[in-house]
């Protein structure tokens, strides 16, 4: 501790709101500047939506959902459109970190020396798989693989893979460096190297990433039922298009117990995992 009194110390003052030398500041006013520009440019119509008419017609629209169909027959289908999305939804989260470590390897340098000549190559790729969307690959997919979640699960692989590729990547490009080190200093294999002292130290991080995709992925598997891949939203989309709202309210009721389980189920492994 400084043995001077407190009152003979001197006075720092705070530093300012915005320097000029500083990067983060330009950043920040340079996304603020994006975002007025985009409230000037957009035709959004508050007046209209927080209108009184615009309230009464929704409040008739919401309650056309009451009551939810609750036959027992129907419950039977939604409970199968269920099991299809979360079988869809982990399934491809599953073949899509397997993907997406494989391709990780390449498109990241471990270590300073290493020249890594696919990175760029690879990183393009994984760029091109998560660019285009769930719904997108879906369509594509269908063409080839025909109606049903076979579709829908290629598809959360193709474009998952590319995001889990690419936060895998950057996971291992960020590991510490010393384990790896000694282990390379005695002679150790790369393959050795990796599964002895990388991996360790980055798999609770790979893990939580892919935990967290796959709650991406159960409300992305829903969606895409909507586009004939099975699961609940190919229910959704059909019972919505006819107009049965009160089968409509049961399904998007099973939609979210769904998430909020595999959400509740995900945060417990995280909390598990960094123990």
């Amino acid at each position: 501790m400084d043995p001077r009194p407190a009152a003979n110390l001197p006075y720092k003052l705070p530093p300012p709101l915005f320097n000029a030398r500083c990067k983060a500041c330009w950043f920040t006013a340079a996304l603020g500047a994006l975002v007025v520009a985009s409230f000037w440019s957009l035709d959004l119509q508050w007046g209209q939506f927080l209108s009184l008419d615009a309230a009464r017609s929704m409040g008739r629209f919401g309650a056309e959902f009451f009551p939810p169909d609750t036959s027992p027959a129907f419950l039977q289908k939604v409970a199968v459109g269920t099991w299809e999305t979360l079988a869809m939804s982990a399934l491809g989260t599953l073949l899509a970190a397997a993907g997406g470590l494989l391709l990780a390897l390449p498109a990241s340098r471990l270590h300073s020396d290493d020249s890594a000549p696919g990175r760029g190559a690879t990183r393009l790729l994984l760029n091109a798989l998560r660019a285009i969307p769930e719904l997108v690959w879906a369509g594509l997919l269908l063409i080839a693989a025909g109606l049903g979640p076979f579709a829908g699960t290629l598809a959360l692989a193709l474009h998952t893979t590319g995001v889990l590729g690419r936060l895998f990547a950057e996971a291992l490009e960020n590991a510490p460096a010393g384990p790896a080190d000694a282990l390379r200093a005695q002679g150790v294999g790369k393959a050795r190297v990796f599964l002895y002292a990388t991996l360790p130290q980055v798999l609770p991080q790979l893990l939580s990433y892919t935990l967290y995709r796959w709650e991406n992925n159960i409300r992305a598997a829903a969606v895409l039922g909507v586009v004939g891949a099975g699961g609940l939203g190919q229910l959704l989309s059909f019972h919505m298009g006819l107009f049965h709202m009160g089968k409509t309210a049961t399904i998007l009721g099973a939609m979210l117990v769904l998430v909020a389980a595999v959400d509740a189920l995900s945060y417990g492994a995280r909390r598990w995992m960094t123990r």
